[in-house]
């Protein structure tokens, strides 16, 4: 079966990702037309899907998003004829491809620029034990330090090696960075991380002496976390997601 000339699974991938788009729009966790999620388009040629430069999150339809290979280069057909129409972003491209590249298990990376993620990614202690949503981090994240507007390609090494086996990472100075096996297990890393840094955040600005629970138990809800039960509980996260955007001015869909 063909769908505007994808296959069924492309297709689908990009219903997905385009949801995606417009659920993170819902959360306000965008900044205008920068930022980027993207996802693994299943098969050998290391292709993934990414955002038309200039479209709007809670706008994003499955239609706007361009395929692009290894090298940043669209090789969405709809390119050729109107190729500043289906540009793509070039530091976009330089952070999640290294991912994409590195990380076969990943199949969609999601980058943020939110003032919570942005606020903690500069506070030199990182993301700190302090609530429950934080210690599903607990010696699970890992950072990376600014070296400025990601257009240098030899950054990518560097980043792969920041972020290692983890599905969460602090760009210091920059933003926050989620990964996952699926679209809907990349949005609950970054519904947690970004949880955790507002709560963060409000909880630095309160002002009074901070509680950090013992070693012992961050380790155990660290854990708790990754229990097989937890699949099932993204799946029925990310239907009420879904449910959440349903009903808006133009279809993901399309």
């Amino acid at each position: 079966m063909e769908t505007d000339g994808y296959s069924q699974e492309e297709w689908a991938l990009r219903c997905d990702l385009a949801a995606l788009y417009r659920v993170i729009a819902h959360f306000r966790w965008t900044d205008m037309i920068f930022t980027h999620i993207s996802a693994r388009v299943p098969g050998p040629e290391h292709h993934f899907l990414i955002n038309r430069y200039g479209v709007l999150f809670d706008e994003m339809r499955a239609s706007d998003l361009v395929r692009i290979d290894s090298e940043g280069r669209p090789v969405d057909a709809r390119a050729a004829d109107h190729p500043e129409r289906y540009r793509v972003n070039p530091a976009g491209f330089t952070i999640h491809s290294a991912i994409h590249m590195a990380r076969p298990d990943v199949v969609c990376v999601v980058h943020t620029h939110t003032p919570a993620g942005a606020a903690v990614s500069a506070q030199k202690q990182g993301l700190l034990p302090i609530s429950q949503h934080a210690l599903k981090y607990y010696g699970q994240i890992s950072y990376h330090d600014y070296e400025g507007i990601a257009l240098d390609l030899a950054e990518r090494d560097r980043l792969v090696n920041d972020l290692g086996p983890h599905n969460a990472m602090i760009l210091r100075n920059h933003g926050l960075l989620a990964c996952g096996r699926s679209i809907p297990a990349a949005f609950q890393e970054m519904y947690f991380l970004e949880r955790a840094c507002e709560i963060q955040l409000r909880a630095l600005a309160g002002g009074a002496e901070l509680n950090l629970p013992s070693r012992e138990v961050c380790e155990i809800t660290a854990a708790q976390y990754r229990s097989d039960e937890m699949e099932g509980i993204t799946a029925l996260q990310w239907q009420a997601a879904l449910r959440m955007i349903e009903g808006g001015k133009t279809d993901y869909r399309t």
